[in-house]
């Protein structure tokens, strides 16, 4: 049967979605558990593409991916081209294929979802492109046309940080990365696991923007190591791409210094582990512990999956709304599920309990969902009697993630009120000359996809002042 037969009497209904995964019993370790599609399997889902007038997937994509287009050609067996298309928009399509949260974004607005069928495995399909075109030598090493004098700063080897390091040294910008970290990566290496995302797919993206002449500083932490005012005079631009790593804090009788674990800090740990930069040493081990973790994000599904995988007892995720109204990705709760945690939705936490300055549990709060406002998110109230115990040796706080004092190094940087970095609407400039700034640094804790748009737009922008910059000189 030939694609476009299929394609006439509705692919979608001939091929079934499928998206192969670990059992449960094989997740014992931290290695990915959705399986690589093979080609025949990859073309198939892409060739479930409807062709819809009217993308949705492509608008629900912060990237604006040509979604549509490479689906087209990775069905039609034509995955090089499909490649090429999916890479001009994006620098990382490997890593956002894995770990973007696509019920959210292209497969959630999917014609096919919308319409009661099962969505397009868009995301399996972004990820088997990159794998494929790494190991077939379709990625482009960075390789400037002209080299330009100008160089460029860049606080923060996360996401944003890389995404614009690709961009300005493609331009022929001289790029200098300052991390605080002894690895670049930043969140993608020390904040997601490798459940989800593999450290080589990381590093193979590292290799090729130092292959491609980016200089990386590493163990270098702004406003300690070196200044701001430093690297400004260093560098043509600075742009800082440093995120929200200072992690909000519960709020409850009985949480004490030593009483919880931050969940950054946490899965960084366990991430260390992996990567053998650290010693199985026991600390913030959840094996035979009986684990609560408090939070409804993505990273609070990072942190219950990552302490089933180190044995633990069991483990609790409390969360003050309901599963509809959590942020995190639904795909992760039901990962979450499958391997045992157990969710108390409308549960927010009331106290820790415990003997001496051993942590036993959890005292939470039973809450009900009020009617939501116009335009507002559905508020929660406690149900009267509602109080009950969970049994914990381990607490897990993830609970968001803010951004830290930057200021106090640098008061002449204009902030938000929320401490995020203000920005031109469209420049991505900041209050101090030559100085830019994107990602959560300026959001907030937000996607690592938004990270990567941002990087990239910001870079835009950066090459557009120093070459209108460059021809005023001249002229």
């Amino acid at each position: 049967m030939t694609h476009k037969t299929l394609k006439q009497g509705g692919t979608f209904v001939v091929e079934p979605r499928r998206l192969p995964k670990a059992a449960v019993e094989d997740r014992k370790g931290f290695q990915e558990i959705y399986a690589r599609p093979a080609q025949t399997a990859a073309e198939a889902q892409a060739s479930r593409c409807t062709d819809c007038g009217v993308p949705f997937c492509q608008n629900a994509c912060p990237l604006q991916n040509n979604i549509p287009d490479w689906l087209r050609l990775s069905a039609e067996n034509e995955a090089r081209e499909a490649w090429r298309i999916a890479s001009s928009t994006s620098t990382m399509p490997e890593i956002c294929g894995r770990i973007c949260p696509q019920d959210r974004l292209c497969e959630g607005s999917c014609t096919l979802n919308q319409s009661g069928w099962d969505a397009v495995t868009i995301g399996s399909v972004e990820a088997w492109l990159g794998d494929t075109a790494f190991e077939n030598g379709w990625v482009d090493p960075i390789r400037p046309a002209a080299e330009r004098g100008e160089s460029v700063g860049i606080i923060g080897a996360g996401p944003a940080g890389m995404a614009a390091a690709d961009r300005l040294r493609s331009e022929g910008y001289q790029v200098t990365v300052y991390d605080r970290h002894d690895r670049a990566g930043g969140l993608l290496i020390y904040g997601i696991p490798g459940f989800k995302l593999e450290k080589r797919v990381v590093q193979r993206r590292v290799d090729r923007l130092a292959e491609g002449g980016v200089q990386f500083v590493l163990g270098c932490e702004v406003g300690k190591d070196v200044t701001l005012s430093n690297l400004r005079d260093r560098h043509d631009a600075v742009l800082l791409a440093m995120g929200v790593y200072q992690p909000r804090i519960l709020s409850a009788p009985g949480r004490g210094a030593d009483s919880t674990v931050a969940a950054l800090e946490y899965l960084t740990h366990q991430n260390r582990r992996d990567l053998g930069d650290a010693e199985d040493d026991g600390w913030h081990m959840a094996r035979g512990k009986k684990v609560v973790v408090i939070g409804g994000g993505d990273t609070a599904m990072d942190c219950v999956r990552t302490a089933v995988r180190q044995g633990a007892e069991q483990v609790t995720c409390l969360y003050r709304r309901d599963r509809e109204n959590m942020p995190g990705s639904d795909r992760e709760v039901t990962n979450a599920e499958e391997e045992g945690v157990v969710f108390e939705w409308l549960a927010s936490p009331k106290a820790l309990l415990s003997q001496g300055d051993v942590v036993t549990g959890v005292r939470a709060a039973r809450m009900a969902l009020t009617e939501a406002a116009p335009g507002e998110r559905r508020g929660i109230i406690p149900v009267p009697g509602g109080d009950f115990d969970v049994a914990a040796d381990m607490v897990i706080e993830a609970l968001g993630f803010e951004p830290e004092p930057f200021a106090a190094h640098e008061p002449n940087l204009t902030l938000r009120g929320d401490g995020t970095i203000k920005v031109g609407a469209v420049s991505f400039a900041t209050s101090l000359p030559g100085v830019f700034a994107a990602g959560d640094a300026v959001r907030g804790a937000s996607l690592v996809v938004w990270a990567v748009r941002e990087g990239q737009d910001a870079a835009a922008q950066i090459d557009r002042m120093l070459r209108a910059r460059t021809e005023e000189v001249a002229a």
